[in-house]
């Protein structure tokens, strides 16, 4: 009984799903700067149905983390920190900011080079590491804090995600894209009309996910977009947003997120990394995101 009670309290631990993140990227590092470097990183580079298992984990299993992120936004903002106009309004300016300062700074050092089209890569912020940052803080951390925090690194993703599509896509398929419009369309009128049957959001989020992979917009949206279409309803223990949010946590923060830690931290740091940082495009990354990003954000 005693080792049943600590294995729960480890997977409903807040700080837990923090320490495996953090572990499993420290892990995945030293394996791809191993003797096994090359069949390591190999692996995550295996294709799938004409994709990477990496391509699979950041645009597949990563949209369901992005539903739980957004199933938990939902309630906040229905029912908690974000219900207020103003609050709510407080860090989508906060993510404006710390997605174009970054952006701008970037453009600063690498104006007039080939380079200069790179001001993408400082705009987004990595939400799954800043959220298991987050979590091992645990309780130091306010509450309302948290919210701000996780919500603003959401919209920043979002919006980083729609410069990406916008400006940095080889193409984007239009067919796909209107189709994916209409699934969404048909999940805000379902809410409208109080269908609170969880399956049905389900099956249309899938459909809505395979329609966004195809059309040249990151396809992690599809899983804020049925989050937001869900019904929240009372938003008590009947609700379908609070049952399937509470579904998704263990899953979600001891599977997906791990699994995302590994194969996006399999990097060869090669022999003289550290000189590509003194040049344009290095400063203009490192300055963006150290200076830029939070001098944005405030």
């Amino acid at each position: 009984m005693q080792w049943k009670g600590l294995f729960h309290g480890f997977f409903h631990s807040e700080k837990s799903g923090g320490f495996i993140l953090i572990a499993c990227a420290i892990a995945s590092l030293i394996l791809a700067n191993s003797g096994i470097s090359e069949s390591y990183i190999g692996f995550w580079n295996r294709s799938f149905n004409n994709h990477s298992y990496t391509h699979w984990i950041n645009d597949g299993l990563m949209a369901i983390f992005f539903l739980l992120i957004g199933l938990e936004l939902e309630r906040e903002v229905y029912a908690g920190e974000l219900s207020n106009y103003k609050q709510a309004l407080f860090p989508v300016i906060a993510a404006l900011g710390g997605v174009l300062v970054p952006a701008f700074i970037y453009i600063a050092f690498n104006y007039g080079s080939p380079a200069q089209g790179g001001a993408g890569i400082p705009m987004a912020t990595d939400i799954a590491f800043a959220i298991g940052v987050l979590s091992l803080l645990g309780s130091r951390v306010p509450v309302n804090l948290k919210i701000f925090i996780t919500a603003l690194a959401v919209i920043d993703d979002l919006l980083a995600i729609l410069v990406i599509g916008v400006f940095y896509s080889t193409g984007i398929d239009w067919i796909y894209l209107g189709i994916a419009t209409a699934i969404f369309t048909g999940m805000l009128v379902m809410n409208r009309l109080k269908v609170y049957l969880l399956l049905p959001y389900l099956v249309l989020g899938v459909g809505l996910w395979y329609c966004m992979l195809h059309s040249g917009i990151h396809a992690t949206l599809a899983g804020v977009l049925t989050a937001f279409a869900i019904p929240f309803g009372d938003g008590g223990s009947n609700s379908i947003s609070y049952k399937l949010q509470r579904f998704l946590h263990i899953p979600v923060a001891f599977i997906i997120v791990p699994l995302f830690a590994l194969a996006n931290t399999a990097l060869y740091i090669a022999p003289g990394w550290m000189e590509g940082l003194g040049t344009d495009i290095g400063l203009g990354i490192i300055t963006g995101l150290v200076v830029g990003k939070p001098v944005g954000i405030l």
